[in-house]
């Protein structure tokens, strides 16, 4: 099993196709060929269904997907710290959701290189269970996100609580009755995850189906800002919106919070002087509004 050959399977996969992947990798249509028999051969299942519209996954190439994206990305991870420039002396890798790019992502990066100037940053977004399973694996030192993991190696570091507040340009108070929110505030169903999703559904009692799902925070307030309507966001996302009085926050309505963690891998962070400095810039950053104007 090879590198290219793990790359090619990932290629096909993405295109969809072996002549579209032959034509990203600048190979030929046989030498995919080629390589996708080879590691089919080697694993012993044939990983995908072919055909002349295109190429599938089977059951054990979808198994193997994910081992073949862990590895590829250790290797080009591998080279990157062994190939470091002169005048850098050392990497930090993060992974963070989506949501928290403003402010902590942004607050993040700023500290790095503006104290740490011989430190390599790289940042990758990604959903929870990524984080978790790149944490794990090596290919993040640190991750930025909603859920304390302490597993092995793995140390959570509390950074506070950010409070989910519910805004709207339509409703000045909360309703008495969950259709009214429905009906005539435009309510849209900002998911927070799991956790306010169980707090959500005791403390808002909606008997109608939310015409409007959107499970991230800064879509969800460009859609409010561009349409109307009512919905639960971070404050640091909504102070913005809330100071220039384009949007207003509902009085009385139930408000939620969400504790967030740095989660940091013990070994790769115990030779960085600078990470306790980290935690405090990344404590500050959560009590500041998002920098993107709105």
């Amino acid at each position: 099993m090879t590198l290219e050959e793990l790359r090619t399977f990932l290629e096909v996969i993405e295109s969809g196709s072996l002549i579209e992947a032959a034509r990203r990798l600048h190979v030929t249509p046989s030498t995919v060929t080629a390589r996708l028999n080879a590691l089919e051969e080697e694993v012993g299942h044939r990983l995908l269904h072919r055909n002349k519209s295109g190429a599938e996954l089977t059951s054990a190439g979808f198994k193997l997907q994910r081992y073949a994206e862990l590895m590829t990305q250790l290797w080009r991870q591998a080279r990157h710290e062994v190939s470091l420039p002169a005048g850098l002396d050392g990497v930090c890798n993060v992974g963070l959701e989506a949501d928290l790019w403003r402010g902590l992502g942004e607050g993040l990066l700023d500290y790095l290189r503006r104290e740490c100037p011989g430190v390599s940053v790289a940042l990758w977004p990604g959903e929870q269970r990524q984080l978790q399973r790149w944490l794990s694996t090596g290919l993040i030192d640190v991750a930025l996100g909603y859920v304390a993991a302490r597993t092995g190696r793995l140390e959570a570091h509390p950074l506070g609580e950010e409070p989910l507040v519910l805004v709207s340009s339509q409703l000045d108070r909360w309703p008495e009755a969950g259709a009214d929110l429905i009906r005539n505030a435009g309510y849209v169903y900002v998911d927070h995850g799991e956790e306010f999703r169980r707090e959500h559904a005791v403390a808002v009692a909606l008997d109608e189906a939310v015409p409007v799902t959107i499970a991230a925070a800064d879509w969800a307030l460009e859609h409010l800002m561009r349409h109307g309507g009512t919905g639960y966001l971070p404050a640091r996302h909504a102070r913005r919106a809330l100071e220039s009085g384009r949007l207003r926050e509902v009085e009385g309505a139930p408000r939620f919070r969400r504790r967030l963690y740095l989660v940091a891998s013990a070994t790769a962070v115990a030779p960085w002087p600078w990470f306790d400095g980290l935690l405090a810039a990344l404590r500050a950053a959560l009590a500041a509004p998002v920098s993107r104007a709105t």
